[in-house]
């Protein structure tokens, strides 16, 4: 089968089959953070305990994606990735037993939450930076779309069925899917080909996350793109950590819950079709840039709907957020993408690491706006962290005219 365009990446067997299997593994981690958040909810009933989810979740990917990008860089990315998927899958299926065994508490979910982030910290890192191994050059940008399909896809899809069985046969049978999920990606890695792509280690891995490091602050691309990440995902993306809440403000039951986080992914996946028609645009900086001020102005209007008390709100809340899915999307293919073609093989890793902590302070910022909720209520206090964002984002927007001056043909070399 002849593979061109955006799936141009696909005619790579070894990639064709990591692809696919990613799609287990992937949606086994939609699964995860859908059932962790329904399930202590559940047994606490408080936002600010979804934000301690959401920390336990976040910080130690953080601090450990720091050490697994230079690791990625050092280390075998497939190894690497066959420790983590039978890691997570075993602790999955730990947290199932708990669960169904009805002996589960707040602090089992939150310990095996952190203990997940530990082994996210080293798994990260290694996925972002193994695509090298797998196609050439030239299919990077379809690389990079195809596997942010998988996400929003899987955004798309996994959350309602969740939904669904959450209201059949509880949390347990989600984490029991999950851990499979996780176990089949770890089949799939031990037949998997991957070319030798290490770089021997000259310095000590302190040095080398230090020179990422220094390679970050002296490109004003990279600076501005991965904190510009950071603080959408910390502030304005934190309604998704945060979304068993809402869903209680919208007085839905676990099938609603579900289809709220589903129209995400549409939303993504919508949005992914239409940055690659982006990627080779004169107005690709301001495309990419723009985008992520609309997005923020939707989870304004998703903010207010949910605080609203009328018939329609739900499906107000799913149209909003259906669209500043899109738009947040775009934003960060676009970004991504960007990146990739950019930074030198020999700090892919570690680059592509920092790049790659985006994803966790996704649940870390739900610490920040729960904590705020605590004290008002969630839609308030999204409104006030989407309000710090839009305001940096203005502040580049003013300032970074060689970013939003971007042109994606002389990117491309097209």
């Amino acid at each position: 089968m002849q593979f061109s365009g955006q799936l141009s990446a696909l005619r790579h067997p070894q990639f064709l089959k990591y692809w696919l299997g990613s799609f287990t593994s992937v949606g086994a981690t939609q699964l995860q953070v859908m059932g962790l958040g329904w399930l202590i909810y559940e047994l606490s009933g408080s936002s600010l305990t979804l934000g301690y989810l959401g920390a336990a979740a976040g910080m130690p990917a953080i601090i450990l994606t720091l050490f697994g990008g230079a690791l990625a860089d050092r280390l075998d990315k497939r190894m690497v990735l066959i420790v983590t998927s039978l890691s997570t899958s075993t602790l999955l299926g730990l947290l199932a037993f708990l669960d169904f065994t009805e002996i589960v508490e707040v602090w089992h979910v939150i310990a095996i939450t952190a203990a997940i982030s530990v082994i996210t910290g080293f798994d990260w890192p290694v996925r972002q930076a193994i695509f090298p191994s797998l196609i050439e050059r030239a299919d990077m940008m379809s690389a990079v779309a195809l596997t942010t399909v998988i996400w929003q896809a899987t955004r798309m899809v996994m959350p309602a069925f969740g939904g669904i069985i959450i209201a059949v046969a509880d949390t347990w049978l989600l984490f029991v899917l999950c851990s499979t999920g996780f176990f089949f990606m770890f089949l799939v890695l031990l037949g998997l080909k991957v070319k030798a792509n290490i770089v021997a280690a000259k310095q000590s891995t302190l040095h080398q996350i230090a020179e990422g490091i220094q390679f970050i602050l002296a490109q004003p691309t990279f600076l501005v793109l991965i904190s510009l990440s950071y603080a959408l995902f910390f502030f304005a993306s934190s309604y998704m950590q945060l979304m068993p809440a809402f869903a209680d403000m919208l007085d839905v039951d676990e099938r609603g819950f579900g289809y709220l986080l589903s129209v995400t992914g549409i939303g993504a996946v919508t949005g992914t079709i239409i940055s690659s028609s982006l990627q080779s645009s004169h107005w690709l900086g301001r495309a990419m840039l723009f985008s992520a001020i609309i997005f923020c102005g939707f989870v304004y209007l998703f903010a207010i709907v949910c605080w609203a008390d009328h018939e329609s709100a739900f499906y107000q809340a799913l149209a909003t957020i259906f669209t500043a899915s899109i738009f947040s999307s775009i934003f960060m293919v676009t970004s991504t993408s960007i990146m990739q073609l950019e930074v030198p093989d020999n700090l892919r890793g570690r680059v592509m690491g920092f790049h790659a902590i985006t994803y966790n302070v996704l649940p870390l910022g739900a610490l920040f706006t729960g904590a705020i909720a605590n004290w008002s209520n969630p839609s308030a206090a999204l409104s006030i962290s989407t309000t710090i964002v839009l305001v940096y984002l203005l502040w580049i927007v003013s300032t970074q005219r060689d970013l939003l001056n971007l042109d994606g043909k002389k990117l491309t070399g097209g």
